[in-house]
């Protein structure tokens, strides 16, 4: 058994809703070790997006009600 840290391919997806947009990584509730710089991530027309830098994934909710898309 190997001891491989968490990285961003072990974490969950971070789930957000209409409320949440826009969408950016890294999140308002990140702690400081982990900051980079600030990227918006596009979610409403994929579903499904990953942040460049930490790897971390964003999924739009089955439930969010997005206007305008």
């Amino acid at each position: 058994m190997s001891s491989v840290p968490e990285t961003a391919h072990t974490q969950d997806i971070v789930e957000v809703g209409a409320e949440d947009l826009p969408v950016y990584c890294p999140g308002p509730k990140a702690p400081l070790w982990c900051q980079h710089p600030r990227i918006y991530i596009e979610v409403v027309k994929s579903q499904v997006a990953r942040c460049q830098y930490c790897g971390t994934r964003y999924a739009l909710r089955e439930d969010a009600k997005v206007h305008g898309h």
